[in-house]
């Protein structure tokens, strides 16, 4: 099979249509239902979900909680500095950070937050971009506890902020209600769960859906657009997850349909069911996946997802679980978007969703 185009995966999104706050309700966003035996799609709002689901099935979500992690500061000089927490290099104060103006502060640059609740040293600067920086705190205050007091959602680039005026909105708005708060390890939401309540998890319980949790440490390589000409040459994102062994024997039960909750939780699915035998009980493990037609899938049997941006990894995921191991579903993306355009449905991570059965 020839390469892949990058610009088969691209298209015309009118600014408008990228959602910049979330639905008034949760499950009050719009779901466009795919099935994919009949080709067909049908338009309904997300509470409508339990229709489409049955007794047996195994809902799958990533639980992973999103952490405050953009953080403030001030260099000696009173330059200001913004320090965005990646992840832990050493399970303490040492993090991996992506700091601005990375080109003003080398190694060795130190800076302090507001009200001097948190110090930070570079230690060191990445390849990538990113910096290592050694942390320091009053009391020994964990960084993530400053973060939580202090740091700032992590919104994508396409929200926009003016202000600190939604706040509280996007602390509690860009968290699923399931989220695991005692698992922040998440720089992005898993955003396809951000649609569920707790009255529409127990309905769907009552209905005979079981649940199983993932952990998928969801990286800021979700938004890297691919910048090569061809899908194959892309670099893929690397990210931590975790299997409880309760999750692992589920999902090779048989006879039950998989459905996952997101683009991260296809990601942990296929990527632990290609890895061959593991140890019994939890698994970790870190997820180099990249799915793109004509990808053939092992675990999952029908998705929940969100609108994702032009020429992305995860439109390429999307494309390849409409038509497993086939490309047409590239071209029968184009026709759900188009479609999903004209009826204006709301894009990206605050936006509507989408069911692939």
């Amino acid at each position: 099979m020839p390469p892949l185009s990058t610009d088969l995966f691209d298209y015309e999104l009118p600014p408008r249509l990228v959602a910049q706050t979330p639905a008034a309700r949760r499950d009050a966003s719009r779901l466009l239902v795919v099935d994919r035996a009949r080709h067909t799609v049908a338009h309904h709002v997300f509470s409508d979900l339990p229709r489409f689901l049955q007794s047996g099935d195994l809902l799958v979500r990533n639980t992973a909680a999103v952490l405050p992690a953009r953080l403030s500061a001030r260099r000696p000089t009173g330059g200001q500095v913004e320090c965005f927490l990646l992840r832990p290099t050493d399970g303490g104060q040492v993090w991996r950070c992506l700091v601005k103006p990375g080109k003003r502060l080398p190694v060795g640059a130190t800076f302090t937050g507001e009200a001097g609740a948190f110090s930070g040293e570079i230690l060191a600067k990445e390849a990538d971009g990113s910096a290592v920086v050694r942390f320091s705190t009053p009391g020994d205050e964990s960084i993530v506890s400053v973060a939580n007091r202090l740091g700032q959602v992590p919104l994508p680039p396409y929200i926009e902020r003016q202000d600190d005026a939604r706040q509280g909105q996007d602390r509690e708005r860009y968290q699923t209600v399931y989220a695991n708060p005692a698992r922040q390890v998440a720089v992005a939401a898993p955003t396809a769960g951000l649609h569920f309540t707790e009255p529409l998890l127990a309905q769907l319980r009552g209905g005979g859906v079981a649940l199983a949790d993932v952990i998928l440490h969801v990286g800021l390589g979700t938004f890297k657009p691919i910048v090569t000409e061809t899908v194959e040459e892309h670099a893929i994102h690397r990210e931590l997850y975790e299997l409880p062994a309760a999750t692992r024997t589920a999902l090779v039960q048989p006879g039950r349909r998989r459905v996952a909750v997101g683009t991260t939780t296809v990601r942990t699915i296929e990527h632990y069911l290609a890895a061959g035998p593991v140890p019994e009980g939890d698994f970790a493990g870190e997820a180099d996946i990249y799915i793109y037609p004509p990808f053939r899938f092992r675990g999952t049997d029908a998705l929940i997802t969100n609108f994702h941006q032009p020429r992305s990894t995860l439109l390429c995921l999307v494309s390849a679980f409409l038509t497993p191991g086939s490309t047409d579903g590239i071209a029968w993306l184009k026709e759900i978007y188009t479609e999903a355009i004209a009826r204006e449905y709301r894009f990206f991570s605050y936006g509507d969703a989408m069911l692939i059965l």
